[in-house]
């Protein structure tokens, strides 16, 4: 089954500021501000760079990456809430974070969000990244958007 793609991976680049290489979901394919749920996809490929180092003669993602990826697609929801626009969130903690399948080249990662609570400094969401239907990655992400002239 194909998934409607509601914002494409140039949408995704004008909502949060992450690039290549390090841009983690390839498109969003389900949206819903009032469930406050997001799902992204990312397409892994043998050609991702960190299958070089991890692992050369058996290519597994990252953890870490699949946790990035969730945390991006978490961003894109924030970014599109009213007031959030062009504000970075940064990583305030990563709770009850299990990794339970490999991910492989080859694999659709399906990344989805649910907030449990977004504030005007402050957001936590649940994300659970799947192969198939099998969960590859849950974990609950906090984050905290610092005041201006934090990050220059």
């Amino acid at each position: 089954m194909t998934e409607t793609t509601i914002h494409t991976t140039a949408e995704i680049q004008a909502l949060i500021p992450h690039r290549w290489p390090f841009l983690l979901v390839d498109r969003i394919v389900e949206y819903d501000a009032e469930a406050k749920r997001i799902v992204g996809i990312k397409g892994v490929t043998a050609s991702e760079w960190f299958f070089q180092g991890h692992f050369p003669s058996m290519p597994v993602m990252p953890g870490v990456l699949q946790v990035e990826a969730l945390a991006q697609t978490m961003a894109v929801f924030v970014a599109k809430q009213p007031g959030f626009g062009d504000r970075i969130g940064l990583f305030a903690a990563i709770d009850e974070c299990r990794f339970k399948r490999v991910v492989s080249p080859g694999d659709t990662l399906r990344l989805e969000v649910t907030m449990d609570r977004l504030g005007g400094r402050f957001g936590r969401g649940h994300g659970v990244a799947s192969v198939n239907g099998e969960t590859a990655c849950q974990a609950t992400l906090s984050f905290i958007i610092p005041g201006q002239g934090v990050l220059r």
